[in-house]
């Protein structure tokens, strides 16, 4: 068996070219199911069938292993039958056709209206620093676009008197309406601040850090970070929790998931469904606690 796991680990490391955090991963997932097999007096691999293979994925989930974990380990055990396969140590493949469980997609953090205000108010806008962060807060809580689209925007994707913002990729561009108080903000850092960032006078970018160039995501990360230990908002708050902020409180408030996905972006539209699965839960929860007979 010793001898059959080393020959495992040169076909993984040299014909599959695996890295080695994945090729630790396979290996493990296998000598666990090598010890399952030998429990059961499996002693060797020729006498399993695709009924072993499903009995251990139960054997698994009965001890409590998370679907990503077994769909990790179904990819690990396809993968050692291929090799056993390959070198005639079986005479044919017994995960063909097993279908992998579908890891439950979890729903992510939103804020509250309530909370939204607490954080977009942390910005001191007696400083160009805080005019700057409050534009940047504003227009990503109003626009639902991605930090990478927010860095990388320029001075004229920004239409202050019509109200949008254009953001634009390799293969699409869509045009995103902007509110009145993200608009006031970016007229106020485009009036008041911005100039006192530029080092260069042909810099295009719309918003730039204290050495005249462009934001990085990991720059603007440090920067929410600070301002939601500020907000005192007992949750994790990332940069993409204010674009799933956006799309949430669009879908609650009756706007229909076609124009959010196009808004955010998404090409297909049941990425946008999830914001429509969060409306669902808010209403039940909603019910839960204010029905007599809930």
């Amino acid at each position: 068996m010793n001898q059959l796991i080393s020959n495992y680990v040169d076909y993984l490391t040299n014909e599959k070219q695996l890295s080695n955090n994945t090729l630790e991963s396979y290996i493990r997932d296998i000598k666990q199911y090598l010890e399952y097999l030998n429990s059961n007096e499996i002693l060797d691999v020729v006498y399993t069938n695709k009924t072993t293979i499903i009995t251990y994925l139960l054997h698994m989930q009965n001890k409590g292993r998370a679907v990503s974990t077994i769909s990790r380990s179904i990819a690990s055990i396809r993968c050692f039958y291929q090799f056993l396969l390959q070198n005639n140590l079986v005479v044919k493949d017994p995960t063909l056709n097993l279908e992998t469980p579908k890891a439950k997609k979890k729903l992510p953090s939103i804020l509250s209206p309530k909370e939204v205000d607490m954080l977009l108010n942390q910005p001191e806008e007696s400083t160009y620093k805080g005019i700057r962060d409050k534009a940047m807060l504003e227009l990503l809580y109003a626009t639902g676009i991605r930090v990478s689209e927010l860095i990388s925007l320029q001075v004229d994707h920004v239409n202050i008197n019509l109200g949008f913002v254009k953001c634009s990729t390799a293969t699409k561009e869509r045009i995103i309406p902007v509110g009145s108080v993200a608009l006031q903000a970016l007229a106020n850092y485009l009036l008041n601040a911005r100039n006192n960032f530029i080092k260069n006078d042909k810099e295009k970018l719309l918003f730039l850090n204290m050495q005249g160039g462009g934001l990085t995501r990991q720059g603007f990360w440090k920067i929410i970070k600070a301002y939601t230990k500020g907000s005192n908002i007992d949750k994790t708050i990332t940069p993409h929790t204010l674009r799933h902020s956006f799309a949430t409180h669009l879908v609650q408030n009756g706007a229909d998931l076609k124009s959010v996905q196009e808004m955010l972006g998404h090409s297909d539209i049941s990425t946008t469904q999830i914001y429509a699965n969060i409306t669902k839960n808010k209403i039940k929860d909603v019910y839960n606690k204010t029905h007599p007979r809930a």
